[in-house]
C-alpha cells in the first residue's frame, strides 16, 4: 500500500458478536493507523449498537457491500466457523487482505487453497490465534530464537477452560447438524488450534506423525443456540502426542471441563540448556506470566517481559482479549501497511495447524498413529 502515510488502513468487521466486541473492535480501534469503517451482522440492530459503541462510521447486515470498491482494505471476518471459508474467500477474490476467526475451514485443504489464492493476488491472511500474540509469548518466541533453551526437546501445551464443567452452561461450541452416535471433534478444534500453532512457531519444526484420543465427558448439556438440555457427543476432552520433523517430541491437551482454567493456555518448551513456561491464564488480576529455568535451577523463575511487546497503554493487568488482540491487529497492520514480506500467523500457519487437526481425528477414529503430511 503505497500511500500508507497519507491515509488509514481501512477495515470492514463481519460479524457483530461477543467475540468481535470484546477482542477485534478494541484491537483495531486502539490503532491510531487503522479506521474500521464499517461493521456487519445479519442482526442489523446488533451490528448497530456496536457502531454506536466504537464510534463507527456505518452498520450494515448486508456484507457484499464492504466488498465492493475500494472503500475497505481489509475484511476481518468474525462470524461462525461455517461461514468463515465462503466469506475469507470471497474477500480474496475481489483483493482485500483478510483476518478470520479459526478455523478457516475444517479440511485443511481448503485453508491451503484460501492460502494460495491470497499469495497468487499478493494479499496479506491472518488467522485468530489470539495467544501467539500475548507479549508474553510473543518474548518467549524472542527467547527461544536468542538460544536460551538451546536445542527444543520437548513441547507440552495445554489449552483448557473449567466454564462448562456445568451441563447447565450455554454452549456454543456444536453443530446441531452432526450425527450424534459418533463422537465430534469440538475443544480439539476449538481449544487445540492456538496451543498447537504456538507449538510449530516455538519449536521451529513439522510433524512426522500423531497419535490422539478424545472423550465426551458431559453427555447431556444446555446448547446456546436452543436454550435446552439435550444429547451433545462432543469431545470436550482430548490428548494427542508426537514426534517432530527435529526429533523432538510433543504433548497437546486441550479441554472445556478442566478446573482451575477460564480459560487458561499454558505451552512449555524444554531444551538443552533451558526450559522455559509461559501461561496465559488470569490469576490474580495478572492475564499472562512467563518463567524460565537453566541446568543449575531447581526452581523455575519470573522472566519480565519487555514494555514494547505491550500495545500503548497495556500491562498484564489488563483483560487479555483486548491485550492479545490488540497486539494482533497491530501486527497485521503492521505488515500490510509496511509491504514487509513477513506474514506470521497466515492461512499457510492456519493449515498446518488444521492439518494436524484433522490427523489426530483419524488417528482417534482408526485408533492408530498417523503420518504426516496428509494426502493432499
Amino acid at each position: 500500500m503505497d500511500d500508507s502515510a497519507e491515509r488509514k488502513l481501512r477495515v470492514g468487521v463481519i460479524g457483530a458478536g461477543w467475540w468481535a466486541e470484546m477482542a477485534h473492535l478494541p484491537g483495531w480501534t486502539r490503532d491510531p493507523r487503522c479506521e474500521v469503517v464499517a461493521v456487519c451482522d445479519l442482526n442489523l440492530d446488533r451490528a448497530k449498537e456496536l457502531q454506536e459503541k466504537f464510534s463507527l462510521s456505518a452498520a450494515t447486515k448486508d456484507y457484499r457491500e464492504l466488498l465492493i470498491g475500494d472503500t475497505v482494505d481489509v475484511i476481518d471476518v468474525t462470524t461462525g466457523d461455517e461461514s468463515h471459508f465462503q466469506l475469507s474467500w470471497e474477500a480474496l477474490e475481489v483483493g482485500k487482505h483478510v483476518l478470520c476467526e479459526k478455523p478457516v475451514a475444517h479440511d485443511f485443504r481448503d485453508t491451503i487453497r484460501a492460502h494460495e489464492l491470497a499469495k497468487s493476488k499478493g494479499l496479506k491472511t491472518k488467522l485468530g490465534f489470539t495467544f501467539r500474540y500475548s507479549p508474553a509469548m510473543q518474548y518467549m518466541k524472542e527467547l527461544i530464537d536468542e538460544g536460551y533453551v538451546g536445542t527444543p526437546y520437548i513441547f507440552n501445551g495445554f489449552e483448557q477452560n473449567s466454564q462448562w464443567l456445568k451441563p447447565e452452561t450455554p454452549l456454543r461450541q456444536v453443530a446441531l447438524t452432526e450425527e450424534q452416535s459418533e463422537i465430534q471433534v469440538s475443544s480439539l478444534e476449538g481449544y487445540g488450534a492456538p496451543i498447537i500453532d504456538l507449538m510449530h512457531w516455538f519449536m521451529g519444526a513439522d510433524l512426522a506423525r500423531v497419535v490422539g484420543t478424545m472423550r465426551n465427558f458431559v453427555p447431556e448439556r444446555v446448547v446456546r443456540e436452543t436454550g435446552r438440555m439435550m444429547r451433545v457427543n462432543i469431545d470436550d476432552g482430548d490428548i494427542f502426542i508426537g514426534e517432530m520433523t527435529s526429533g523432538a517430541l510433543c504433548s497437546i491437551q486441550s479441554s472445556f471441563v478442566t478446573v482451575g482454567n477460564y480459560p487458561g493456555l499454558e505451552a512449555r518448551v524444554y531444551g538443552s540448556e533451558g526450559a522455559l513456561i509461559c501461561r496465559n491464564v488470569e490469576e490474580f488480576g495478572i492475564c499472562e506470566t512467563l518463567k524460565g529455568a537453566k541446568p543449575d535451577d531447581v526452581e523455575f523463575k519470573d522472566i519480565a517481559v519487555p514494555e514494547r511487546l505491550y500495545p500503548e497503554g497495556g500491562s498484564p493487568r489488563e483483560d487479555w482479549p483486548s491485550l492479545f488482540y490488540s497486539n494482533l491487529t497491530r501486527n497485521f497492520a503492521t505488515e500490510i501497511l509496511s509491504g514487509a514480506k513477513e506474514n506470521q500467523g497466515d492461512f499457510g500457519d492456519g493449515a498446518w495447524v488444521q492439518e494436524t487437526i484433522n490427523a489426530v481425528e483419524i488417528s482417534f477414529r482408526e485408533q492408530r498413529w498417523v503420518e504426516l503430511p496428509l494426502a493432499r
